[in-house]
């Protein structure tokens, strides 16, 4: 991909090398809790409790975590990157960046606004709106923050334990990511889990992989703006992402792990599935075209 020099995004929250969100007061939260029942067994230990437990909801409504301030300077573990790390970080601000510059453009022809989400960088675990996740979990997409999360470290196990190579295998991660937010900002995410509840795990695995097959085909119409107008695709890029969406089908996993293949425990789509909802978004960069909830799979 011809990616350097072009525009980063302003949307890139990095974590990597910092503590889980909330952890620093750990200390503090301990000697509250050895000290409660003398704060509740007398008159002054009760008002002080009130008014702690005031400053503290102030503080939050506000958006300051005290828990996260009381563990001090120290709570913040220095990092530094090596110029690898820092340049990969760089490659996925640029490819935010472009899918932003895409949405805004498809949206607005529609006559909608596209709100940006925001890419969180972390290292082996991160605290999100959705719950606290380790990297094991790969990429994921939050929406109630609208939030991408990204532990760098998968793209190295893209490469080298799934065999998917190259940096627009990469950049169909972070697209595929971005896909389940437009689902977010359109309804779509919402009426799936709607129409989920209470329903079969067959069911609900079902409506999962249409989700996800729509998203890997507006990554694809991603793709097809970045080749077309914003030309940053060179030959062999689009067999890179081919050869990404066919190494996470569910069917592949599924042998790689020495199981057996249940097609009623996909969540993602089979290795074909993923290719062609991929490249159907590619070849066509229509969004219209990837209405998987209607399509026969």
């Amino acid at each position: 991909m011809d990616w350097r020099g072009r525009r980063q995004s302003r949307n890139i929250e990095d974590r990597r090398g910092q503590p889980l969100q909330g952890s620093g007061g750990g200390v503090g939260l301990l000697l509250v809790l050895r000290l409660l029942p003398w704060l509740l067994g007398t008159r002054a230990g009760r008002i002080m409790l009130g008014l702690g437990v005031v400053v503290f909801f102030g503080a939050r409504m506000l958006g300051i975590d005290l828990l996260q301030l009381a563990g001090g300077p120290g709570a913040q573990q220095s990092y530094t990157f090596t110029e690898q790390e820092q340049e990969l970080a760089e490659f996925v601000s640029v490819v935010l960046a472009d899918t932003e510059s895409t949405w805004q453009k498809i949206f607005a022809e529609s006559g909608m606004r596209y709100e940006e989400p925001v890419l969180v960088l972390f290292s082996q675990r991160v605290a999100s709106a959705c719950g606290s996740a380790s990297a094991a979990v790969g990429p994921f997409y939050c929406p109630a923050d609208r939030k991408v999360y990204l532990d760098l470290s998968f793209f190295h196990d893209l490469d080298r334990q799934l065999g998917a190579p190259g940096d627009f295998a990469q950049a169909y991660v972070v697209a595929h990511e971005v896909g389940h937010h437009l689902q977010t900002l359109l309804g779509i995410s919402q009426k799936v889990r709607a129409a989920g509840r209470g329903q079969p795990a067959a069911v609900v695995n079902g409506l999962s992989v249409r989700q996800e097959l729509q998203a890997d085909c507006f990554a694809g119409v991603w793709g097809h703006a970045a080749q077309s107008y914003s030309n940053m695709l060179e030959p062999g890029d689009l067999e890179e992402a081919l050869q990404a969406a066919a190494a996470i089908g569910d069917d592949r996993l599924q042998r790689r792990g020495g199981g057996e293949v249940v097609p009623d425990s996909f969540t993602h789509g089979t290795s074909a599935q993923r290719v062609e909802w991929f490249r159907r978004g590619f070849e066509s960069g229509d969004m219209g075209q990837c209405d998987t909830f209607s399509a026969t799979l």
